[in-house]
């Protein structure tokens, strides 16, 4: 726990409370209330715990002001641009860059486990060919404990390393077997030969008659959006991970947990919803109509994939992210696509429109992710599914961090009650 800097003082009625603070090494200092209602009777009210930190952590910081996110300290842009998603995976898991034995190591042991059982190729097949690839990989994902019960010990460290990584390694697996098997083709194993996100490609694109051949731009970009999307601090998937995690829940389960969060369009969805609207607009003749409902209060049209609820300035992993849509875009052409001639000229339009500078309504992170996916030939069902692939490194280091905190607790978070009061039960031919 952090070092105790101060107090604020707290009356209720005729009590006062002293109330420990904290100083973090970035951001606003935080306000002890662990024993409020033990000395003061009273709980707080924060619906979506918008001002309450529900754990410390060492793992990232955001300042939506600046429009910052730091890993482990360092700047996403620098890890984008320089590093790839699997030192990233390390850093987060790790504390520290790897040196570069233990990264040839690390990238050894993920890319030898990428392979699943193979009883679950059994699995897959009980579901229905039109299932959702999200409704997929929360099945799975929560089956694994079925499969690999030999790390599901949280107490041995050991076990949990081995979960970790065979998370992080079977994912992509896993992913890529939802969207083949959602379009009727059969699964492609992965290759021992290729880099991570090349051989995510080459389990989605490749068909026994014809394998296909990675394009290394498709690969960085693809390499980037992991990256880009690898943790985001306590939001609503990482909460319920370390909410089902505080129960001492198996790992699969609390990351199929965090999986089902992130399902949800206010969450994960948002690339998939861009792409939806993109598909509305239809045709670049029609942006200007758009816009100016996006501009109206009184239209319930809203400009998906602009602005974001944290960053109230640019979003650092769209700057990254647009330099990567760019490339792929020009690579693959967009004279053929009118989603994508829509979406370029749509984020030109916006970029330069005083109401959305004022505004500070930006093209995002799930802006370009979105086109990018689309470019690559992904239906926006996989959006997601590609999301929470890149988020489980994340979830793994919120959840490993939390079983080493000695002062961890099941999650319980209380109520303000406004229901009937007590009353009594009356027989069903009284009422």
């Amino acid at each position: 726990m952090a070092e105790q800097t101060g107090t604020a003082k707290l009356t209720i009625g005729d009590k006062e409370l002293d109330l420990p603070m904290y100083s973090p090494t970035l951001g606003p200092d935080v306000i002890d209330i662990t024993k409020l209602y033990a000395q003061g009777g009273v709980f707080t009210y924060d619906p979506g715990y918008t001002s309450t930190a529900s754990c410390d952590s060492t793992i990232t910081f955001i300042d939506g002001n600046k429009g910052e996110l730091l890993h482990r300290g360092y700047p996403i842009d620098q890890l984008a641009m320089k590093s790839h998603y699997l030192e990233v995976c390390y850093l987060l898991l790790y504390g520290n860059l790897p040196l570069a034995a233990e990264l040839e190591e690390f990238e050894r042991t993920i890319t030898r486990h990428t392979m699943i059982h193979e009883q679950m190729h059994m699995f897959f097949r009980g579901f229905r060919r039109d299932a959702h690839p999200m409704a997929t990989m929360v099945g799975v994902v929560g089956a694994m404990s079925a499969f690999y019960h030999d790390s599901t010990d949280i107490s041995d460290p050991r076990q949990r390393e081995v979960a970790s990584h065979r998370l992080i390694a079977k994912m992509p697996t896993i992913a890529a077997m939802a969207y083949k098997y959602s379009i009727g083709q059969p699964f492609i194993y992965p290759k021992n030969s290729l880099d991570y996100a090349s051989n995510f490609l080459h389990m989605c694109f490749s068909v026994p008659a014809e394998d296909y051949e990675v394009n290394p731009i498709l690969a960085r970009a693809m390499d980037r959006i992991f990256t880009l999307h690898a943790d985001h601090e306590q939001n609503a998937s990482t909460s319920t991970v370390r909410l089902a995690s505080s129960s001492g829940a198996n790992p699969f389960a609390c990351i199929a947990a965090g999986i089902a969060c992130l399902w949800g369009p206010a969450h994960g969805g948002a690339n998939q919803a861009c792409l939806e609207m993109l598909k509305e607009i239809g045709s670049v003749d029609r942006i200007p109509e758009f816009l100016a409902r996006a501009k109206d209060k009184n239209d319930p049209f809203r400009l998906m994939g602009f602005g974001h609820r944290v960053y109230k300035n640019t979003d650092p992993r769209a700057t990254v992210l647009k330099q990567s849509a760019d490339e792929v875009l020009e690579l693959l052409g967009v004279e053929d696509n009118p989603l994508l001639q829509v979406a370029k000229e749509l984020e030109q339009t916006a970029l330069n429109d005083p109401y959305f500078i004022d505004k500070k309504l930006f093209p995002n992170v799930d802006f370009y992710s979105g086109i990018i996916l689309e470019a690559m030939g992904f239906p926006t069902s996989m959006f997601t599914p590609i999301f929470a692939l890149s988020r489980t490194v994340g979830w793994i280091s919120q959840w490993k961090e939390q079983l080493s905190d000695p002062a961890h607790k099941i999650g319980r978070p209380r109520q303000l009650y406004m229901g009937e009061a007590q009353r009594d039960y009356t027989d069903v031919e009284e009422r």
